[in-house]
């Protein structure tokens, strides 16, 4: 039991400043010393007990009529364990550079603001919390995890300039945190290790301007099926390590403008991703693949440069495109899909079809139909080629003219130099060079020719059986992708 009398004389100035809220500054005035980092040359005047500040913050000393009691402290070393948890606790916490020995623990309880700015301590463990306030912790050194799990907290959550440290665990762990106010990780925010927050509510968005994600051999950030008003990876923003975002729903934009994703295989994963706007415009590609498969974003800004080698698109969905590319910039974009993939071809047809642009949408199929080309059986890539040369797999049907133009041309040419027999005795119509290479062309019908006049001489006689199989090919390719062209397949 903590007893008055057994308080040092830095104790003694916290308890009788505790009633009116006042604050309690231990610095000793020599700046060399007063960063945290100089802990080990703080003396017995700068030492007090996480015990006296339990007992403060659980109602002890706070009996003083019209003030409104909380423990404001500057400059302190604070040993033992800062143990809150489960507490009810109705006074504000602010501790400003200090350094705390050991983890301090909120689990399971109700606080107002608690603020440790600019101090260093041994983790923080602020799980099934809840926070009528602001969790402060600006500019503090945190060596161990920052756990908010299943947290709330009614205000903002501060994290600009921090620094929490555990290499290769969850150095912060938010998962199923609930804000109410914005989580501000901004302007040299950094993470030595994982950061997770799936399920996380983030009505006032995140916001990881500047910030600084290293966890190079794992995952660097993680809020799969969170929800947020929007989420801002920019202005400089790094993370050396995975991005997942699968089954996010973001209500307003969510940015990756400037930002420098680092080196696993899969860097950034956005797979059933909602957005109102995506913008994907990083300072460079990121150096490993972008999944966005399933996605679905109402408008999306990038730039060509913005993609790397293998980008996953399969199911992905837009609204529109901010960014007008060409439409072959945009079809090599797609076709980073490492395997063949007919959705990405069709969504972007159909962007191209919505604005009026009738002919880019027809490239985009035609480029699909020779991707597919890959896929099929060698007799299937022979049609494939054939379909592509005559017509165009439908899209290009003024190929098909072309053939017939220069068919006719060969075939006048051949039979203008040769003289054919005449299968009839009776009068006949003269023999007109064009009008015989168009009726073997043309395999329905007749133009009164072909049957009329046969050859003697060889080299007609085969020219005038080619014709006749190009023929049967030209209108057959005419009528397959004229089908295809209608079905849109």
């Amino acid at each position: 039991m903590l007893l008055c009398d057994d308080l040092t004389q830095p104790e003694r100035r916290i308890w009788d400043a505790f009633p009116a809220g006042a604050r309690v500054d231990l610095r000793r005035g020599n700046p060399e010393l007063e960063d945290p980092a100089e802990v080990q040359h703080w003396g017995p005047e700068r030492t007090v007990r996480a015990e006296v500040l339990v007992a403060l913050l659980l109602g002890a000393n706070a009996t003083q009529v019209g003030a409104v009691p909380a423990l404001r402290l500057t400059g302190a070393r604070i040993t033992g364990r800062l143990d809150l948890g489960g507490a009810e606790v109705t006074h504000g916490l602010w501790l400003e550079h200090c350094c705390v020995a050991e983890e301090v623990s909120l689990y399971g309880a109700a606080t107002r603001t608690v603020s440790i700015t600019s101090s260093c301590l041994r983790g923080l463990d602020g799980s099934m919390a809840r926070m009528n306030g602001r969790l402060d912790l600006r500019n503090s050194a945190i060596e161990g995890t920052l756990g908010l799990k299943n947290a709330h907290i009614a205000g903002e959550l501060l994290l600009e300039g921090a620094v929490i440290t555990r290499p290769g665990e969850w150095a912060f762990d938010a998962g199923g945190l609930v804000m109410e106010g914005g989580i501000w990780a901004r302007k040299g925010f950094t993470v030595y290790g994982g950061t997770r927050m799936p399920g996380a509510t983030l009505p006032g968005g995140l916001f990881f301007n500047e910030a600084r994600l290293h966890n190079p051999d794992g995952i660097a950030f993680r809020a799969e099926n969170a929800t947020a008003a929007t989420m801002v990876f920019t202005q400089g923003f790094t993370a050396h390590g995975a991005i997942q975002l699968q089954g996010v729903q973001v209500t307003g934009p969510l940015t990756f403008a400037g930002a420098r994703l680092g080196p696993p295989q899969t860097t950034l994963d956005c797979t059933r991703l909602q957005a109102n706007a995506l913008d994907f415009t990083p300072a460079a590609p990121p150096s490993g693949a972008v999944d966005l498969q399933g996605a679905r974003v109402e408008v999306l800004n990038d730039h060509p440069a913005s993609w790397p080698g293998v980008v996953k698109m399969q199911g992905f969905t837009y609204g529109s495109l901010q960014t007008q590319h060409s439409v072959v910039q945009r079809i090599s974009w797609i076709q980073r899909e490492a395997a063949y993939a007919p959705q990405p071809y069709e969504q972007l047809a159909t962007w191209y079809r919505k604005i009026g642009h009738e002919g880019d949408a027809r490239r985009v199929l035609l480029a699909k139909q020779r991707h597919r080309r890959g896929t099929l059986s060698p007799a299937g890539r022979a049609w494939s080629h054939l379909l592509d040369a005559t017509v165009g797999f439908g899209y290009r049907l003024w190929l098909a003219a072309v053939w017939l133009v220069a068919l006719a041309a060969l075939g006048t040419s051949v039979f203008s130099s040769n003289s054919p027999h005449s299968t009839q005795t009776e009068a006949r119509a003269p023999f007109s060079p064009l009008i015989y290479t168009l009726d073997l062309l043309i395999p329905v019908g007749g133009l009164g020719q072909r049957a009329a006049w046969y050859w003697d001489d060889g080299t007609a006689r085969w020219v005038s059986y080619a014709l006749i199989a190009a023929g049967w090919l030209l209108t057959t390719a005419v009528v397959t992708g004229v089908t295809r062209s209608l079905n849109k397949t």
